[in-house]
This record gives structure tokens, C-alpha cells and sequence, in this order.
């Protein structure tokens, strides 16, 4: 047996994995997929109107600041030349690449499926994990997909708030040159304050940032709207026409030049990841009746701006704005880049809680900051993002070297969720091939593009996302491996409740019934407290009265008290065994004391003293030996991932003087 080890307590927490007494588990096909009905429900308490603006100020704060570098990017692309084909030629990709990727496939498609009212990628992970359950091999390549997916939208969460703020800052360098050097520094600052609201939660950042995207995409839509009437031929750009002769006269400079196109749809998958903060109507209202035109008036500013004037391609958006607005512009461009991160980083907490909930990743602290479920805070990730965002800007310092390694992030996310999603409509919606063949080739066909346009810039700094997708990819799937290793051989050294129930009546000579309450906590009804099997096994002692607790959380805020415990005796009234189930809402207490007193209340088998029973808490040692399944050093991965979980049982309010843990190991 190595010497590798790791403790982690085993307790009655089932965070997540139901949204009530009878919902589905996460990936089976209960009330998923069909319509955004989660999303209506969050309408109905918070009101459309409050969410909308909500959304605006959070979900589209990253594809909506793109028109800062997208078309500057595009222009530095080796080969393009500033005449009228190859800028209509590339006003028209930009349109309709947001056209397809983000109105079509996201806002309109993709968006339908939900996972309980959550999206992004774990979303379609878990719903695969049910769609594809008697098909284990394509299955396990599913997921597998789906993980490196969301691993690679960790890359884009931790450059998005780097380039977002850079390009920002780097407004200066049109209106104060002098301030040039001052870049970096202010934009190390601003990234700082970001990350430390962010403890305020979505909900509150969403009212605040609301109305200045607002403004922001007002004024984008107002200043492109003043190029696009002194220069109305700019509109004809809007035609596919343009696009498609661009590559039949230019087939390499504008394959090439897709990569940078790409730009300006970045913050797709971080608008489905944040559905579940706001729901889809709301988001869905944001987008075409406020952001989508906007955008679309602002790159049509901008190419008709640099087709008047060539040497804008240095920075068509703030030479767009009158020379009297371009400081206010700049200032209210940097507020707008923080609340871009901010799309990228609530969607990163959606996706860890997700991770977290489908076994992915270790119990980690996890923070409701509102009414809604979706709206989460994950301190232990925000430190992460921001530590990792400081290295991106101290290490590539500008925004056009950060554009490089931003395009394989995005893109390869995008193609991911083409393919999952349309798994999900086939074999789970049963969606007719006529449909499923068609759409999943016409958005693989564009994904791919951009995906293959993206290749070269690999070593200018696409390595980087690859990278962080690689390590997050084994982190996600050592953990997933790990625990599923670890809980089998519970399961076989264990056995459950209700075998122990049976083996107490039948041992000869009896175990000893110690006076007094004994309290276990359980990680579910049917699983067998490790503390109360040890206590048995090397003390042959059981208290008069055994309560076995698990505690649940509900997808829901609140539970109503009349439904928070459930009292079962365990097919035999006469023993003093019972299980108490405690139903939780997300932001219930969840004091395991409280509701045992409700517990007595309801009526028990045999009177407890709660005020002076013992609470046996297990504290499960995980070592690393040679049993098969796993390689040494994934396991020794897996040991160090287990140190980092939370510690649940100060969540239960357990009184610690009052506490006795007992050991054990799991040799895997």
C-alpha cells in the first residue's frame, strides 16, 4: 500500500442532484430540453423587465465589446487590403458569422436545451450522460468531448477579461499617446476590483452594470448609425453576397482572415452558460431587439468609416467616435470591458457548480447570491481566474497578441456544442434525422472553419488555451474516475442501511445498546454511515437511539417547513433505528440540530435527546494502493484534489464539543 493519503468527511450533503422529491436526476430526461419552462419560472418572481436588464448587464457584456478589436484584428490579417471588396467582403462575414453562430444556433437553437433551467456545456454533458445511457463506449466519448469543451471555456474565461479590459485601456494610445505606458498598470487595477465584487454576487453586479450597457450600446449603435447615413453604400455589405465573393477572389487571405472574424461572436457560449442566471426569454429579448442591432450598426460604421478614411485600420472603433467624445468613450469603453469579463466569469461559477453537481470536480464552496439558483459565487475559481488573468496581461501586454490565443478557445467550444447538442435532439428528442443531418452539418461547417482559421496562430500563443484545456481536461476526468473508483469500494466493504438494520436484530450474542443518542450523517437514505459500522465493528456498541441524517438541497430557494423533514423507521418501530431525511432550498440554514427538533415534533420511534446526543462524523482516509483502474500518478492527482474539498460539516451546525469522528480508509 503506497503512502499516498487523503481524508475527506463523509457527511449527509446531496447538493445538487435534484430539484425535488421527485425531479430528475442530472442527465435523465424528466422535464429537460422540451422548452425553457426554468427560465419562465425565474420570469414570473424577478419580473421580465429586471431580468432583461439584468441580462443585458451581465450576459452580453462579452460580445458586446468586441467591436473594440474585432475589425482592428481583422485588418492586420496578413493580405487584406483596405478597398471596397475586401472591406464589404468582411463586414458581410462579421454579420452573418453573428448571425448564424449567435441568433441562429445559440439564441434560437441551442438555448432550448437546459438542464434544469442551467446551460452551457455541462448542461448538454448531462444531458447526453441520460440520452446515451444504453450506448456506453459512445457515450464515454461524449463526455469525454464535452469535458475538453468546458475545459476550453475555462481558456476563454481567463482571457476574455485580459483582452476585454487591454483593448479598453489601450484607447489612450489615440486620445493621451503620453499615458501609453500606463496601460498595463491600469488595467491590472481595474481587472483587481472586478474580481473582488464579484462576491456580491450576479445579481447584484447585473443591476449595476445594467444601465451602463445601456448607454455602451447605445452609443454603439448611435455613432455607427452617423457613419452608416453619411456613407449609406455601406448597407450592401449586409448581403452573403460579399462574403462569398471575398473567398472566391481571395480564398487564403479571407480563410486566414476568419480567424480573426471570429472576434466578434466571442461570448456565445458564455451567453449559454449564463442562462440559468437569467432564462432565456430574458436574454433572448435582450439580444434581438437591443444588442444584435446595435452590433450591427457599429461594424457597419466601421467599415464604412475605413473604406473613407484607410489609415483608420489602427483603430476604426474610437476613431469612429467625434474627437470631443473620445476620452468620455474611452472611460465608458473600460466600464463596459469589465462587465465583458464579467459574462466569462459568471459563466465559469454556472459551469463549476455544474462540474461540481455531475462529479467532475470535489465539494468546493459554493455561494447562492440570490433569489435565483443559477446565480452562484465560487470563491476558490475567482481566485484562480484572477491569478491567471494577471499572468495573461503581464505576460502578453497587449490586446492584439491576446487575440491570438483567444480564437482557439472559442471556436473549438462552439464545434463541441454542435455536436452534443445535436446528439441530444436525436436521441433524446427524437428529433428526425432530416433535421438533425442538415443543421448539425451547416453549423459544423462554419465551427470547423473558424476552428481550421485559428490552427496557425497556435504558436503565437494558441498554445495557451490548449494548454489550460489539456490540464483542466485531466483534472475534471481524474476526479470523475477517482471518485467512481472510491465509491465502489464503499459500496462493496459497506453494504447499506437497511442490510445493518437487518444484521443488529440477528446478531447472537446482541450488540450492546449504549444509553443515549447517537447521530450519524449520511451522504443518502440508502447509504450505510461509516461511523456507525466502525463503532459496531470495534466496540460492538449501538445506542438505544440511532438517527441517520441525510440532508438534501433542492433546486428551489426555499423549502416550506411542513415539507423539510421526512421521518422513516426503517421498517421497524421497535428498534430505536431511524432515518430523519432534512430537505433543503439552496439558500435554506442547513442546521441538522434545527431540524431534528422538527424530526421530534413529526413524531419519532424512540425519544433522542438532541441537546446532548453525539454526532459520529466519518472521516474517510482515501489511500492510494495497486488496486487496477487508475495509473499511479492520477491517483496521486486524485488524493490532492480530495484535500481541497469544503469541509461540510460547519454548514450542518453541528455543536463540535459535542462531535466524535471516526475513522477509516478506502484503499484504491
Amino acid at each position: 500500500m503506497a503512502g499516498n493519503t487523503s481524508t475527506e468527511i463523509d457527511t449527509g450533503d446531496s447538493q445538487g442532484r435534484s430539484g425535488s422529491s421527485d425531479a430528475a436526476e442530472p442527465g435523465s430526461t424528466k422535464g429537460r430540453g422540451s422548452k425553457p419552462g426554468t427560465a419562465k419560472q425565474v420570469a414570473g418572481t424577478a419580473g421580465l423587465g429586471a431580468l432583461t436588464l439584468g441580462a443585458l448587464g451581465v450576459v452580453f457584456g462579452d460580445i458586446g465589446t468586441s467591436p473594440l478589436y474585432a475589425l482592428q484584428t481583422v485588418f492586420l490579417t496578413e493580405g487584406i487590403k483596405v478597398n471596397e471588396s475586401h472591406v464589404y467582403g468582411i463586414i458581410s462575414l462579421v454579420f452573418w458569422s453573428i448571425t448564424i453562430i449567435v441568433s441562429i444556433k445559440y439564441v434560437t437553437v441551442i438555448m432550448r436545451a437546459d438542464n434544469e433551467g442551467e446551460g452551457g456545456i455541462m448542461a448538454l454533458i448531462a444531458l447526453v450522460q441520460g440520452a446515451m445511457s444504453n450506448r456506453r463506449v459512445t457515450r464515454a466519448v461524449l463526455i469525454a468531448l464535452g469535458i475538453f469543451g468546458a475545459s476550453l471555456f475555462y481558456g476563454d474565461g481567463m482571457i476574455t477579461p485580459a483582452i476585454s479590459v487591454l483593448s479598453a485601456v489601450e484607447g489612450l494610445k489615440v486620445t493621451a499617446p503620453g499615458l501609453e505606458s500606463f496601460i498595463v498598470p491600469i488595467a491590472l487595477v481595474i481587472l483587481a476590483v472586478l474580481f473582488a465584487i464579484q462576491r456580491f454576487g450576479t445579481k447584484a453586479v447585473g443591476r449595476l452594470f445594467g444601465p451602463v450597457m445601456a448607454l455602451w450600446f447605445t452609443v454603439l449603435a448611435v455613432t455607427g448609425l452617423v457613419q452608416v447615413i453619411q456613407s449609406p453604400g455601406v448597407l450592401r455589405a449586409l448581403s452573403p453576397v460579399y462574403g462569398i465573393e471575398f473567398f472566391v477572389d481571395d480564398g487564403l487571405v479571407a480563410f486566414l482572415a476568419l480567424g480573426a472574424v471570429v472576434l466578434a461572436v466571442t461570448g456565445a457560449e458564455a451567453l449559454y452558460a449564463d442562462m440559468g442566471h437569467f432564462g432565456w426569454p430574458a436574454i433572448r429579448r435582450s439580444w434581438f431587439f437591443f444588442v444584435f442591432p446595435a452590433l450591427t450598426l457599429n461594424y457597419l460604421g466601421q467599415g464604412a468609416l475605413v473604406l473613407a478614411d484607410p489609415e483608420a485600420v489602427s483603430n476604426p472603433f474610437f476613431l469612429l467616435m467625434p474627437s470631443w467624445a473620445r476620452l468620455p468613450v474611452v472611460l465608458l469603453a473600460t466600464v463596459a470591458t469589465v462587465i465583458a469579463s464579467q459574462a466569462v466569469i459568471s459563466g465559469a461559477f454556472s459551469v463549476t457548480r455544474q462540474a461540481v453537481a455531475l462529479g467532475f470536480l470535489p465539494k468546493l464552496r459554493i455561494l447562492h447570491t440570490s433569489e435565483s439558483e443559477g446565480q452562484v459565487y465560487v470563491p476558490a475559481v475567482n481566485a484562480l481566474l484572477f491569478v491567471a488573468v494577471v499572468a495573461l496581461v503581464l505576460g502578453f501586454e497587449t490586446s492584439t497578441r491576446l487575440a491570438s490565443a483567444y480564437g482557439i478557445a472559442v471556436t473549438g467550444t462552439l464545434a463541441i456544442d454542435t455536436i452534443l447538442f445535436f446528439v441530444v435532439a436525436r436521441t433524446l428528442w427524437h428529433t428526425s434525422l432530416w433535421i438533425v443531418i442538415p443543421g448539425a452539418t451547416a453549423f459544423l461547417v462554419v465551427d470547423l472553419a473558424f476552428f481550421g482559421a485559428n490552427l496557425p496562430k497556435v504558436i503565437h500563443g494558441g498554445w495557451f488555451p490548449l494548454a489550460l484545456a489539456l490540464v483542466t481536461f485531466t483534472l475534471l476526468t481524474t476526479w470523475q474516475r477517482g471518485q467512481a473508483l472510491v465509491t465502489a469500494k464503499r459500496a462493496e466493504t459497506d453494504g447499506t442501511l437497511a442490510d445493518f438494520v437487518e444484521e443488529i436484530r440477528t446478531m447472537d450474542p446482541p450488540v450492546y445498546r449504549a444509553p443515549g443518542t447517537a447521530i450519524c450523517l449520511t451522504s443518502g437514505k440508502g447509504n450505510m454511515p461509516l461511523a456507525l459500522r466502525e463503532n459496531v465493528e470495534h466496540n460492538n456498541v449501538v445506542h438505544e437511539a440511532v438517527v441517520v441524517v441525510s440532508v438534501e438541497t433542492l433546486k428551489v430557494a426555499h423549502v416550506p417547513p411542513d415539507e423539510q423533514v421526512v421521518v422513516d423507521d426503517l421498517g421497524y418501530r421497535d428498534d430505536g433505528i431511524m432515518h430523519v431525511s432534512v430537505r433543503c432550498g439552496f439558500q435554506d440554514n442547513h442546521n441538522v440540530p434545527e431540524a431534528l427538533h422538527k424530526a421530534v415534533e413529526l413524531g419519532l420511534e424512540s425519544e433522542i435527546d438532541i441537546d446532548n446526543g453525539t454526532y459520529f462524523v466519518s472521516r474517510i482516509t482515501i489511500v492510494s494502493g495497486d488496486a487496477p483502474g487508475m495509473s499511479t500518478w492520477r491517483k496521486k492527482l486524485f488524493l490532492a484534489m480530495a484535500n481541497t474539498a469544503t469541509n461540510p460539516v460547519e454548514i450542518f451546525g453541528l455543536p463540535e464539543h459535542r462531535i466524535v469522528t471516526i475513522g477509516s480508509y478506502v484503499d484504491f
